[in-house]
């Protein structure tokens, strides 16, 4: 299957170190804006037990999971060690302001 790209708003949709959530038939997905500007996309839930990724603060490329503070990185969806665990990244693409997501993960996370 292809990607097929859903526009999700601007980047002025979401606050610099900020996210927005996108809701998705198969689960949420927190798009995030780092302070320089780059777009990243994880499932909303950490793998450790669930918390919204989304309400998270973000520091450089990564993001701190509000329930217990792991840190998952923005680019792999890894947790930091030595936390372990990953949650699931997507595409991400900005065609101007405008963001585009993709609702099919990207490999390398299973079960995420």
């Amino acid at each position: 299957m292809s990607n097929e790209w859903i526009e999700v708003g601007s980047i002025n949709d979401i606050p610099r170190k900020g996210a927005r959530v996108v809701r998705m038939p198969e689960g949420d997905i927190a798009v995030f804006r780092t302070a320089d500007d780059r777009i990243f996309a994880l499932r909303d839930k950490c793998p450790h037990k669930g918390g919204p990724l989304s309400q998270g603060i973000v520091h450089d490329t990564k993001v701190a999971c509000p329930l217990h503070d792991w840190k998952i990185q923005l680019d792999t969806g890894e947790a930091v060690a030595p936390d372990e665990g990953c949650a699931a990244t997507f595409p991400v693409k900005l065609e101007g302001e405008t963001i585009y997501l993709s609702a099919k993960p990207n490999d390398g996370c299973p079960n995420a």
